[in-house]
């Protein structure tokens, strides 16, 4: 039967605790199984059919978990690191123990969307080149931006990275407010190289001072997320995600 596992698994899974943690508890009778308190840690649950409870609270068991962060600035997007503060490190452990990784990356100083997912196929298309994922960014930058700029990023610029110089797939550069100190623009991409969006303002002269992905293909950011804040999918969400990615 799909999704029967040892009850101590799942609690494990869903972050209740360690293994020797979720033994007493259960032992203590504050575990219930479709209504009936449990005393076998190792007693077989369906994890998606059957109602399990942890002091009271109905616990909701998923295969696959999406996730939309709002990330802030000065955090990795990393799964772990032991000097600095990473993405994972903003939601509750249940989300590393169901496999959760982001689906890409941002900078440490660039805030925005950011999807994490156990879905590793997922999270690959999302990455992938050939997809082409838009990626929508709003920019300021410390100097003026004109058509010219617009152009060029239709063309698309004659950048370098860490690897030398490339050239950009084309971009959309829609210009918000310009002038001699400061512009603001949005700007949609279909890659992702190390630092991509900000070199490719920096090839047109003007340095991004704040950096702030919106949108991942056909999904927006939440606005109501402020930055450090998350939550899950709807399904309605995940769908659209999930259909995107296979196109």
């Amino acid at each position: 039967m799909k999704n029967v596992m040892r009850l101590d698994k799942m609690l494990a899974m869903l972050g209740e605790g360690t293994r020797s943690e979720i033994k007493t508890a259960v032992r203590a009778g504050r575990v219930f199984v479709n209504g009936v308190p449990v005393r076998d840690a190792g007693m077989q649950v369906n994890a998606s059919g059957d109602d399990v409870r942890f002091d009271g609270r109905k616990l909701s068991y998923k295969e696959v978990r999406h996730v939309m962060l709002n990330k802030p600035q000065g955090v990795l997007t990393a799964a772990r690191d032991r000097k600095q503060k990473t993405v994972m490190d903003l939601l509750p452990p249940l989300y590393a123990a169901m496999g959760c990784m982001p689906a890409g990356r941002l900078d440490k100083d660039t805030e925005g969307l950011l999807i994490i997912t156990s879905d590793g196929q997922l999270a690959h298309r999302i990455i992938s080149p050939k997809k082409d994922v838009s990626k929508i960014y709003y920019a300021r930058v410390d100097g003026p931006l004109s058509e010219s700029d617009v152009r060029a990023f239709a063309q698309g610029l004659h950048i370098e990275d860490a690897d030398g110089m490339f050239d950009a797939r084309p971009a959309w550069l829609t210009i918000l407010s310009s002038a001699e100190e400061e512009s603001t623009a949005r700007v949609r991409v279909t890659e992702g190289r190390y630092h991509q969006v900000k070199r490719m303002f920096l090839s047109r002269g003007v340095r991004v001072t704040f950096l702030k992905r919106e949108q991942i293909g056909a999904l927006p950011l939440d606005p109501a997320l402020k930055a450090g804040q998350w939550r899950e999918l709807t399904d309605e969400e995940a769908v659209l995600l999930e259909q995107e990615m296979e196109e």
